[in-house]
């Protein structure tokens, strides 16, 4: 998304030159069907890192990834405890978008792993000045889903989620 030329520094785009991290090597231990969909037959960091490291940031032409925002050692998983944690690190302490970033990450994860997991989505500890408030929401399974109710709103986060990973 691009900022809509407001002057203020509180809103629009707070971090306008992000810093972009070096990737590490990604491996993968899945496979791909002729169509392109990854077959996953044991979940574990690696899969869920590859299932969200390509949602582009809402703010810049940039993935999470690329940014740092979601990183393989801040996932948790335990495919026999049907169980899913993210951590994901905004790239500001006052990042307004983080919200909606964690949403973007949970309706992917959402719309990929079996509905067995238990998903949950968090700002890592210490990285924003609203961490509380955000993990309160992202954690509230009516506000999830009022929010994904909201036309724009989902619009948004499906402007995010790379078409090719779509559930």
């Amino acid at each position: 998304m691009t900022s809509r030329g407001c002057e203020s520094d509180h809103c629009c785009q707070q971090n306008p030159n992000p810093v972009v991290k070096e990737k590490g090597d990604c491996k993968k231990d899945s496979d791909e069907t002729s169509k392109g969909e990854l077959v996953i037959s044991v979940f574990d960091n690696k899969n869920v890192f590859e299932l969200i490291r390509h949602i582009m940031d809402p703010e810049h032409p940039l993935t999470l990834e690329d940014l740092k925002v979601v990183q393989e050692d801040l996932i948790d998983v335990s495919d026999e405890q049907n169980y899913v944690k993210v951590n994901f690190t905004p790239t500001i302490p006052y990042c307004s978008m983080a919200t909606l970033i964690g949403l973007s990450i949970r309706v992917q994860l959402l719309r990929c792993l079996p509905p067995r997991f238990k998903v949950t989505i968090e700002v890592t500890p210490g990285t924003h000045n609203a961490e509380s408030a955000i993990n309160k929401q992202l954690a509230d399974k009516e506000r999830v889903a009022a929010a994904l109710e909201n036309i724009h709103l989902i619009t948004v986060i499906n402007e995010c989620i790379p078409a090719r990973s779509k559930g």
